[in-house]
Formats: C-alpha cells, sequence, structure tokens
C-alpha cells in the first residue's frame, strides 16, 4: 500500500501533493508546499502571518 505525501498550503488551505507540487518554500527547516505561484509569494512575503504558532 503506497502512502501519499499531502500538505496542506498555509495560504489558502487546498491540499497538495508533496511529491509532483511545482511550487514550495522552507522556513526555519520546515518546507511549505503551495498549490499556485501567487500562494508561494504570499507566504514569502509574509510567513508569520500564514503559520501556527
Amino acid at each position: 500500500m503506497e502512502v501519499e505525501a499531502v500538505a496542506i498550503d498555509p495560504v489558502c488551505g487546498m491540499t497538495v501533493d508533496e511529491t509532483t507540487a511545482k511550487w514550495s518554500s522552507e522556513l526555519k527547516g520546515k518546507k511549505y508546499f503551495f498549490c499556485a505561484p501567487g500562494c508561494k509569494k504570499a507566504f514569502d512575503e509574509a510567513p508569520d502571518k500564514y503559520i501556527r504558532k
């Protein structure tokens, strides 16, 4: 049985397949995956707005 690597886009909340995601960013040793370039751009400009503490 194959396990899917699914992440949640921190900007819009969509599910993203980590193995095929085209956009990602790394921050403080954690990788974040995005559904579209606009979500990645928003995250990169203000990551604290999207990361739960």
